[in-house]
């Protein structure tokens, strides 16, 4: 199985990073580096850990009580062989799968669109931030129902 790198894994249950109570997994590495990023930090995927996913799964198994989680980064997408298994094998386990991406839907593989639950896509733009529109950071961006 593949080797995946992340910045982290947080178990604090947030609420603003997709429906219900949900443990975000920050993915290392973006070739967006969108101006105002907030992850900055993460861009170098030699700044992150490297993970194995059989060992990631098992993790998420026994620590996400909800069994809800929200890939995010950094940008998913940048580690796409990785992504790809990372979310066959959520999906086998029947997480709720939440991924946000900077880039436009039609760059995510249709393999991952049929097996998550929610798509956040579109590119940060700092003029057009919000905090009205759940789940999004610029009104740009959207927050797409798959399944």
């Amino acid at each position: 199985m593949d080797d995946i790198y992340l910045n982290c894994i947080c178990y604090d249950y947030s609420i603003i990073d997709g429906p219900g109570l949900r443990t975000l997994i920050f993915m290392q590495g973006c070739d967006l580096r969108c101006p105002f990023c907030q992850n900055q930090k993460i861009w170098d995927i030699k700044g992150g850990y490297k993970w194995s996913i059989k060992v990631l799964i098992n993790e998420l198994k026994k620590n996400s009580i909800t069994k809800k989680v929200t890939i995010t980064g950094g940008e998913p997408l940048f580690q796409l062989k990785a992504l790809k298994t990372l979310v066959d094998e959520l999906y086998k386990e029947q997480f709720n799968i939440v991924l946000y991406t900077g880039h436009r839907k039609e760059d995510v593989p249709k393999d991952i669109l049929s097996k998550i639950n929610y798509l956040k896509y579109g590119p940060f733009i700092y003029s057009k931030r919000t905090s009205t529109i759940p789940f999004v950071g610029s009104s740009n961006q959207v927050f797409e129902k798959l399944r």
